[in-house]
């Protein structure tokens, strides 16, 4: 099949419209935009980290007015979105529940040689959870033999908890707190959700229409990583199989090495609002730094993975986006206590800026603070002083 050539500008127009960075509030508003968010992305990535709000939060705020944090709960409550780790840690539509399967099943093979005081531990838990209900962590007595050696040191009932997880015998949710509690699934998941293993094909397939749907264009490599978890799988199979019988098309961007594909309703003549955004490190757009660079020419790492004297931007430097331009990156932290958010380093990339943009900004940084429960901005330090004082001028009165 021929390929469709696109310009990177065009290319870079598909991704925005895909990622849902067009337009601001592209999947509205509410608590159903959250939804919407969570059904058309198919996977939003969870972390943990808390120098700002967390980046679960931060997609949902980048593209919703007005984002309340009680409404991603509450559809979790409801049974229309489960937490479960498939690439990676995230939030996922209920409906597409069967397709986390081959990845519990991978769990399985994975920890098929458990000892027999795990498989004993494990025993336990699930007579609990079935007798008493729901579990934290806490509830355990800490049955460490040795002492810890490190952040990833579990003890026995924390790892036996987090396979039973992973392998689909237990499922989460989270307190308040965001403390994980563990429940059977029965608990968690709508009576009427499909549940039967898909096939390879199916798996492969499904893996392949979710990642291309919130990426808009991408090559083998990114959809793959999607199914990293399954091994075996069949994606790069499926892949030519589908482009063969006209079900992806196949794209040509300049300067991108291919093979690319794209959704063949896919729309290609897409205009930008030129909004700015300010973006989670774990934002679909920014998780496959190869693409930045290959897309945006955005060479983007998230440092707070850097060893402290190795890094150039600071611990948690957030991209900002304007239009199909990044334009910044912001290393923030929120003073829940003050109510301040501390910008210790806002470095501007080699763009020329007009006021326009700089308004855009200042609304954006703005509703960021709110979004952080701040009510107050403070930099300490930028690379550009006009900038910044345009800025500061800005959010006089904030």
């Amino acid at each position: 099949m021929e390929a469709i050539n696109l310009t990177k500008q065009q290319a870079r127009k598909v991704i925005l419209e895909a990622a849902g960075l067009a337009r601001k509030a592209q999947f509205g508003k509410g608590i159903a935009a959250v939804y919407q968010v969570i059904d058309h992305l198919g996977f939003v990535q969870l972390d943990t980290n808390y120098v700002v709000e967390r980046a679960h939060h931060h997609v949902m705020a980048a593209r919703i007015p007005d984002y309340q944090l009680a409404w991603l709960t509450e559809l979790c409550d409801d049974g229309q979105v489960y937490e479960y780790f498939t690439s990676d840690a995230g939030f996922l539509p209920m409906k597409d529940f069967r397709f986390s399967l081959p990845v519990k099943e991978a769990f399985k093979a994975q920890y098929e040689s458990a000892s027999q005081a795990e498989t004993r531990l494990r025993k336990q838990i699930m007579d609990r959870v079935e007798r008493d209900g729901a579990v934290k962590v806490g509830d355990f007595e800490n049955d460490r033999v040795d002492a810890s050696t490190g952040w990833w040191d579990w003890r026995p009932a924390k790892i036996a908890l987090e396979r039973l997880y992973l392998e689909g015998e237990l499922l989460i949710s989270r307190t308040k707190n965001f403390q994980k509690v563990y429940d059977l699934p029965l608990n968690l998941v709508p009576g009427d959700t499909d549940q039967t293993m898909p096939t390879p094909e199916e798996y492969a397939r499904f893996v392949i229409r979710r990642t291309l749907g919130a990426l808009g264009i991408s090559g083998a490599r990114e959809i793959a990583w999607r199914a990293r978890r399954v091994k075996g799988n069949l994606v790069k199979q499926e892949l030519e199989k589908m482009v063969k019988a006209g079900q992806l098309k196949l794209v040509s961007v300049e300067g991108v090495k291919g093979p690319l594909y794209m959704l063949p309703d896919q729309k290609t003549n897409i205009k930008l609002s030129n909004d700015v955004f300010i973006l989670s490190p774990f934002d679909i757009l920014n998780v496959f730094r190869h693409r930045l660079k290959d897309f945006f020419n955005f060479d983007y790492q998230i440092e707070c993975f850097v060893p402290a004297p190795k890094r150039k931007y600071g611990y948690f430097s957030l991209p900002v986006l304007a239009g199909d331009t990044f334009i910044a990156r912001m290393d923030a932290k929120a003073d829940r206590k003050q109510k301040v958010l501390i910008v210790h380093n806002l470095h501007f990339e080699d763009v020329k800026l007009d006021a326009s943009v700089i308004e855009k900004l200042v609304q954006s940084l703005k509703a960021f603070a709110r979004f952080n429960q701040c009510r107050e901005i403070v930099f300490t330090k930028s690379n550009h002083k006009a900038y910044l004082k345009a800025i500061s001028k800005g959010l006089a009165g904030l």
